[in-house]
């Protein structure tokens, strides 16, 4: 499975405020960056999360109702959110990963740790063969 994890180290919002915590965090992993100049990939999450605690899974096309966006629109940046490991479908539905935006982020986490410790292996089998010492 291809997973695309990205962070950026931004300041914490100051004062809680629900849309402003949901940017941060997207912001955080990149998910509004590039050409998203309408932060699309905001409004899906934000979307999401306040649709989901009362209604459960969504179709895209929901989404993109809501939203008023195409649902083409829609599914490219639903596809990035899921690479990422935010979101998954179940059948024709989406889902965000663990039920809450706390458990994906911990999910996510998981991710990174297992992606780190397979890359610390290989580096140190790599620097073995090559008979590089590890500058401790």
């Amino acid at each position: 499975m291809l997973q695309e994890i990205r962070f950026r180290n931004l300041e914490k919002p100051r004062e809680k405020k629900l849309r402003t915590d949901i940017r941060w965090v997207c912001n955080s992993f990149g998910f509004v960056a590039g050409r998203d100049i309408e932060c699309v990939s905001e409004k899906i999450v934000e979307d999401l999360l306040l649709h989901y605690p009362r209604n459960g899974p969504i179709l895209s096309e929901g989404l993109a109702n809501d939203l008023d966006i195409s649902l083409a629109r829609v599914n490219h940046h639903l596809r990035n959110l899921m690479e990422a490991g935010l979101l998954y479908r179940h059948k024709r539905f989406i889902v965000l990963r663990g039920g809450s935006l706390k458990s994906a982020v911990e999910e996510i986490r998981k991710d990174v740790n297992r992606i780190l410790d397979d890359l610390t292996v290989v580096a140190e089998d790599v620097d073995k063969r090559l008979g590089m010492k590890n500058r401790a």
